[in-house]
Formats: structure tokens, C-alpha cells, sequence
């Protein structure tokens, strides 16, 4: 049953002051949801930005293009393996983009609450 017929449902039988408690913690229920989606997406930029700057780290190291690619690509078939889809080397090397446009930490500290990690990958 879709959980739109399930409200109506419980509203329907529930009494006045039980349809306003429920109201209630409905809302402090989206709230918090909606709080810690937040959080999570802002973790998970300054993940992506920490992993764009180590491999980054790591090819800067060895000054050399052909390693470069050879270890975006071995990382991303291991993270693919390990965490799933999300480390494609398409997504890796917008990590390495992101911290070489934001090489300061504290850039991407301001602003991750506000744009999520989509809105960096455009930039």
C-alpha cells in the first residue's frame, strides 16, 4: 500500500489531539531527515575531495602521465569492486578535477553545505 493511502488511513481513525501529535512528530521526523541528508552529502564532497587530492598526491609524486592513468584506473576497479559503482574512473578523475580547482580545504569546507558534491562536479 502506498505510504500516502497509509497516512490518510491512520489519520482517519486517529482522534483530533492523536491526528496533531502525529503531525507533530511527522515533522520532526522530516526535519531530521532532511538534516542528515544534508550531512551526508557534505561528508561525502569532502570525501571525494580528500580522495581527489591524495591520488592526485600520488601522480604529482611520480610525474607521469602514463602512471597517472594506470593508477586512476587500478584504484577505480578496486573502490568499484569494494564500494560499488560510484568509484568509476569517469568519477575519480572529477575527484582529481575538484581538488586541483579547490586545492584549499577550507574552500570546500564553506561551501559543502551548500552545494552538494553534483554542484562541484560542474564547476
Amino acid at each position: 500500500m502506498p505510504v500516502n493511502i497509509k497516512k490518510q488511513i491512520i489519520k482517519k481513525r486517529a482522534p483530533a489531539k492523536t491526528n496533531a501529535l502525529l503531525t507533530d512528530i511527522s515533522g520532526m521526523i522530516e526535519k531530521t531527515r532532511s538534516a542528515v541528508a544534508v550531512t551526508v552529502n557534505a561528508e561525502m564532497t569532502t570525501l571525494y575531495w580528500n580522495i581527489g587530492k591524495r591520488i592526485r598526491q600520488e601522480i604529482l609524486k611520480n610525474k607521469r602521465a602514463e602512471y597517472g592513468k594506470e593508477i586512476v584506473e587500478t584504484v577505480s576497479q578496486q573502490l568499484k569492486l569494494d564500494y560499488g559503482a560510484g568509484f568509476s574512473i569517469k568519477n575519480l578523475r572529477h575527484m582529481i578535477r575538484f581538488a586541483e580547482i579547490y586545492p584549499d580545504n577550507k574552500i570546500v569546507s564553506a561551501l559543502r553545505r551548500q552545494l552538494g558534491w553534483t554542484h562541484f562536479k560542474i564547476v
